[in-house]
């Protein structure tokens, strides 16, 4: 009985620090990351029902750190090993990154509850998913990549390219519809028996299992609640005719421009990026005239960046950029000789 009071105590223990660890991160950025700067003012255009509250488009980074983890881990262990992976970069990437948004949020307006818990249940669950990947790829991982023929397994490069699709795939869709169930099956078949396709197989068909039984439950809890609107409105101004655009609708004709509705995430960055290049001008987006954007160079600071990190594996730097909407599309056109490259266009 003391044996089992024992390990009892010890167990409580582990859980108390562990959500300790969790809570941490939140704690520091409720308070200690507050900004000063008041909202200005700012006559909308676009009926209150099309409106997006502002300070989303900083919000919605967060989401998108995550997205762009997975991309750098699938670009490290393309000619790695997961070991190389900087796990911790990646976990404090995500909590400096909303420290420096949520100080800037001020400028932009109150940052709504619902949002705030969405952030920071993401990014508890991205830290404990990274810190037990990297638990067990820094010993278990390193051991068994260790112990491999001097060439990659080929479990190794499946992985590869399966950790690049999902990256990719999550630039439009939401994690929980990805085919993770496929992929363990895949490496089953796929593994030849060696060392190390042995325990890519196990290793990685058990973390692919439970995020299969985590996103069916995931995806039916979405659907109870509703998933967040896919378009948004803007006006934008044109000397021709729009019509031939994919995907953008016309709404009417105003006198400050022509109103449209558009797809957002990747698509909208696509089609911004695009009307860019085209010589349009956008005089607002959802009710908002302040808009970010990412853009990678190879400088680690610049000019306007309300924030910059290391990108791992690529050897660059991203930098979050702040703008007036009227100004959106003429920066974008003056990117390329500012020695920057657009990544995503942050809707709300």
């Amino acid at each position: 009985m003391r044996f089992l009071l024992r390990w009892l105590r010890r167990l409580v223990l582990l859980v108390v620090v562990v959500v300790i660890a969790l809570a941490a991160p939140i704690i520091y950025v409720e308070t200690s990351c507050k900004g000063t700067a008041q909202p200005q003012s700012y006559a909308s255009l676009l009926p209150p029902d099309h409106h997006r509250p502002e300070t989303r488009t900083l919000m919605t980074y967060p989401e998108w750190h995550i997205v762009h983890a997975y991309d750098d881990y699938a670009k490290v262990i393309s000619t790695g090993d997961p070991h190389d992976y900087g796990f911790w970069q990646g976990i404090t990437g995500f909590w400096t990154s909303l420290c420096a948004l949520t100080e800037n949020a001020s400028a932009h307006g109150e940052i709504d509850w619902p949002t705030k818990q969405m952030v920071y249940v993401i990014g508890t669950s991205f830290t404990a998913e990274l810190a037990m990947k990297a638990a067990y790829e820094e010993t278990v991982g390193r051991l068994f990549a260790a112990l491999r023929e001097p060439d990659r397994a080929p479990l190794d490069d499946l992985s590869a390219r399966q950790a690049s699709a999902y990256a990719e795939f999550l630039q439009q869709v939401p994690w929980y519809k990805w085919p993770f169930a496929e992929d363990a099956q895949a490496l089953l078949e796929q593994s030849t028996g060696s060392l190390r396709d042995s325990e890519r197989a196990i290793a990685l068909g058990l973390e692919y299992t439970a995020k299969d039984a985590y996103a069916g439950a995931i995806e039916q809890a979405v659907a109870q609640v509703g998933t967040d609107e896919l378009t948004l409105r803007m006006i934008l101004t044109a000397d021709e005719d729009i019509t031939g655009y994919t995907d953008v609708k016309v709404i009417a004709i105003r006198p400050e421009g022509t109103e449209v509705e558009t797809p957002r995430y990747r698509t909208l960055t696509n089609l911004l990026a695009q009307m860019a290049r085209d010589g349009l001008e956008v005089v607002e987006i959802a009710g908002n005239d302040d808009i970010m954007f990412t853009a990678i160079s190879d400088q680690p600071t610049t000019a306007g960046s309300v924030f910059s990190t290391p990108r791992q594996g690529y050897g660059d730097y991203r930098h979050l950029i702040v703008v007036k909407v009227p100004a959106l599309l003429e920066t974008l056109r003056q990117l390329e000789s500012s020695g920057l490259t657009l990544e995503h266009v942050h809707d709300y």
